[in-house]
Parts: structure tokens; sequence; C-alpha cells
């Protein structure tokens, strides 16, 4: 079905946003951003992005492949090089990264209705991530006059200095899961810092990454400076990955695709940061607010329909709170609407594709296959839409399927331990490391745990909240390098040492 068919049956009020998102829809074939021109892919194939709550199809897409490739980074390169780009003074830049940021400002409605629609998490949740993008431009607006270099102690006869320069061309690889937010953690720092971009959106849900594109064009930046190039990984992707003209490479995704990313930059030793997987543990001690703790532990596990990779799917509470805690764990998530994204009171939409829906419920029967308990949820919910309705186990151990391999969907497994050195042990238990929680009224305690648990980033008393000066990234396989904050800096420059003889 067209994109027509979904005008003919949106949400329930449509509000100006709601259709001019859906007019954008229908205005025809989404097609590549390569030097400046939206142009159809060189082999001309297209590929169908599909609304996860209705099944039907939203619109069209260019895939690009290799060929597509080479061109974007033709563009790139030749960009990177121009004095309209390398050669403009750090004010300008950040007044670009500035009307970036309120472009994203004046469109974010629109905005989260596409991402709404593309990807199905609810709107609120998606208006709040568009504003959230916003302010990643603006903090990246700040350090295009902040790269200092340095000066080093010489004898007399010698002047030495270091200059931090961007990395060159830099390929962007994002997954479907927050796919806005995701395109302005890359494109923010690489642009703020002199860069050039070539950008592959994941190919199920590309659309806000192509309107934030056009966002981007209006605002004036340079041809070639940031190329958007929708398609698959096996083709895209991989030629992205293995270009011998890419200067750096930065890959979020899958530990599975992410060691495929990493093999393949080794052609000519381009720079690699990678985002990957995460298990992490939410570990709640006996003196910890249980009201607040267990309310978070439900909304950390059903955002996005668990489709988040710092997710806190392993909830960890003390072996005299288990019985109470998934008590009062399965009724709070009971209470949780799945359904339209659209309505105002939905906390879960769908998952991403059918694919998705049936790998989350094929670990629902791992999980009772291995002897835990099912103590909410498990079923798809209704018959159209990829909906998963929230699924609780209890009785985990840290050995199980379900404990050991990320889900990606509303399923929470909650495991006890015995005192503080077994959670500590248990949450590190895990080949990932991304993020961690620590619930508890003891300041000794909360900060001890934090520092023993292997993890690029750890909540105390809270879960997920960040902000664009908290880098975000992985211990272990959950990657290297990271996002946001100021080690974004060294994401995308590198350094150059001089020496003078006087």
């Amino acid at each position: 079905m067209t994109s027509t068919a979904i005008a003919e049956a949106p949400a329930p009020a449509l509000t100006p946003e709601h259709r001019k998102a859906l007019d954008w829809l229908k205005s025809g074939p989404k097609r590549l951003l390569i030097g400046g021109k939206w142009v159809d892919a060189q082999s001309g194939k297209t590929f169908a992005t599909v609304n996860p709550s209705t099944e039907e199809t939203l619109a069209m897409v260019a895939e690009a492949d290799s060929a597509d490739i080479d061109a974007a980074v033709v563009a790139a390169r030749r960009a990177f090089e121009s004095s309209t780009w390398s050669g403009i003074s750090p004010h300008e830049r950040t007044r670009l990264l500035l009307r970036i940021a309120d472009a994203v400002e004046r469109n974010a409605k629109e905005l989260a209705v596409l991402e709404t629609l593309d990807m199905g998490a609810p709107y609120a949740t998606n208006l709040g991530r568009a504003m959230q993008v916003a302010e990643i431009f603006r903090y990246y607006a700040g350090w295009p006059t902040k790269l200092f270099g340095t000066t080093n102690p010489m004898d007399a006869s010698r002047f030495q200095y270091m200059l931090r320069e961007p990395m060159g061309v830099c390929a962007l690889i994002n997954a479907w899961n927050v796919p806005l937010v995701m395109a302005a953690n890359k494109i923010a720092p690489a642009l703020a810092f002199g860069n050039t971009a070539i950008l592959k959106p994941a190919e199920q849900a590309p659309l806000t990454t192509l309107r934030l594109a056009e966002l981007i064009e209006e605002v004036g930046i340079p041809p070639g400076v940031l190329n958007i190039v929708p398609g698959f990984g096996a083709t895209a992707g991989a030629a992205m990955s293995a270009h011998m003209d890419i200067d750096k490479i930065a890959f979020t995704g899958s530990t599975a695709v992410g060691r495929m990313v990493l093999q393949a930059s080794t052609g000519n030793l381009k720079k690699v940061s990678l985002e990957l997987g995460g298990k992490s543990p939410n570990i709640i001690f006996p003196d910890a607010d249980l009201d607040r703790a267990l309310a978070s532990a439900v909304d950390t596990f059903c955002k996005n329909s668990g489709q988040i990779c710092s997710a806190g799917t392993r909830l960890f509470v003390h072996e005299s709170l288990h019985d109470e805690a998934t008590e009062r764990v399965a009724q709070i998530a009971a209470t949780y609407k799945v359904g339209s994204p659209f309505d105002a009171d939905t906390k879960l939409g769908p998952l991403i594709s059918q694919r998705q829906m049936e790998r989350v419920l094929s670990y629902v029967d791992a999980g009772q296959s291995e002897g835990a308990r099912l103590s909410l949820g498990g079923q798809r919910h209704g018959d159209v839409g990829y909906f998963v309705k929230p699924t609780v186990f209890s009785s985990v151990s840290n050995t199980m399927t379900i404990a050991r391999e990320e889900i990606f969907g509303p399923v929470l497994s909650i495991i006890p331990f015995k005192d503080e050195d077994d959670a500590v042990f248990k949450g590190n238990d895990t080949e990932y490391g991304l993020a961690a929680a620590v619930w508890t009224r003891d300041a000794s305690r909360a900060h001890r745990v934090a520092r023993a648990l292997k993890a690029g980033r750890v909540w105390i008393n809270t879960y997920a909240e960040g902000d664009p000066v908290m880098s975000f990234g992985g211990y272990k396989q959950s990657g290297y390098g990271r996002e946001l904050g100021a080690e974004s800096i060294e994401a995308y420059t590198q350094t150059k040492s001089v020496l003078m003889r006087l």
C-alpha cells in the first residue's frame, strides 16, 4: 500500500504538523542526498519503509549501493578540501549549527509525527526527542571556538605546538530504534569539528534522517558537507566500512555487525567508534526507595517497547524482596497501555518489524523452556501491527538465555541476589557493558557499586537520564569510543605535533 493509504487513516485528530508530515510522505519517493543534490540511486532501486503500527507502506526510498557510496565519498572529499568548508571561521560553523538547532525546534512536531509513523514509539516520546536533537546541535555549536591546541616547553632553539584537526570524511551508520537522536549524535560533532559526513540511516526507519537533512540543507551548509545514503547494511554499509577514502566510521547497532564493520575497516586502518549492544543491570538494594525504583524499572524496560540498547532488562533485587518486587512490577506493567502511538495514554507502541516481533516472542519461549516464571505478558497484542505486551519473568538465573542475550523488546528478567558482592558479580557477569543503575539510600554503597560495575554509563537512584554533556559508550563488547560530551572530541578529531627549529 502507498503512502496515500496512510493519509486516509491517520491518527484520530490531525494537527497541522501531522498533515504536513503526511503531505511530505505523499510528495514522492525519497531520494539520496549527494553533493548537495537529491538524486535517485544509480541502480534505480528503491525499498519500502513500513509503518509498524499498521503494516502499511509509508514511502518508497532510494536504495544506495556501492556506486552511490563512491559518489558520496567523492562529494564529501571535495567538500572537505574546499575552502568553503575547511576555510570558514569557527564562529561561522557555530552559527550554522545554531541555525540547524532552530530549524529542528521549529519543525519538532512534524519530525515527531514522522518518527512515530516510521518506527512506532509514542508521539509524546518522539516530540521530546526532537527537542533533544535541537539541544544536541546547540551543545556542539559551542565547540568550534574551543578546540584548543597546546604549546609545549622546549629549549630556546625550538618551538613545538600541537594542533587538533578534523578526521576528514566520516561515515556514519545508525540503527533504527532512535533514528533522529542518533543522527544528531553523529552529525553534530562531525560538522562542529570540521569534518564532512556520509550518513546511512537504518533501512527500517530512514524518514526523519532524510527530513532532518532537508532542514540542514535549508540553513545553507555547503554542498557535500552532509550526504545521506539510505540503503542496506550488506551493500551500502559494507561499502562504507571498507571504502579506502573514508577516514573515520562511527557505527551504532548490534555487536555482531559491529565486528564486521571493524574487520572491514582495516583496509585503510580508518578510525572506528562503535556503540553496540547491552544487557544492563538495574540493581535495587533493600534500603532503596522501592516505590521509585520499581516504577522506574518498569518504565525503562517498556520505553521504546524495549528497543533501547541501554535498557535495564536485568532487574536485580535482593532475595528478600524478590516476591514483592515481582508482584509490584507486574502490577505496574499491567497498567501500561499497548496501542496506537498517537494515543496520549499509550505507553508501548509496536516493535519495528514482523521479524523483530517474532524474535522477541522466541525469547519468551526460551525463558519458559529454561524454567523462568512468566509473571506477566509474553504475547502479541492484536493482529495488526507488531505489538508485544509488557513481559515480566521472575525467578530468573543469570545463566538463562533471557538473562544473557540482548532481546530488544519489552521483556524484563528479575534476578535475585544475596548481598552487595553477589549483586556486583552478577551485574558484571555479561559480555556487555553499556549501562547500569544502582538504587540505595546509602551514599557510600552507591558510589562503591558504581565504581565496581563495568559499564560506560551508571545511574544512581535514577535510570536513563541524559544530557549532551554526558558521554555515552560501552565497556567490553558494548563497543568503544564515546558519543556526546567532551569525549566526542577524540572521536572526530586527531592531533598533529609541529616542531620548528628557531
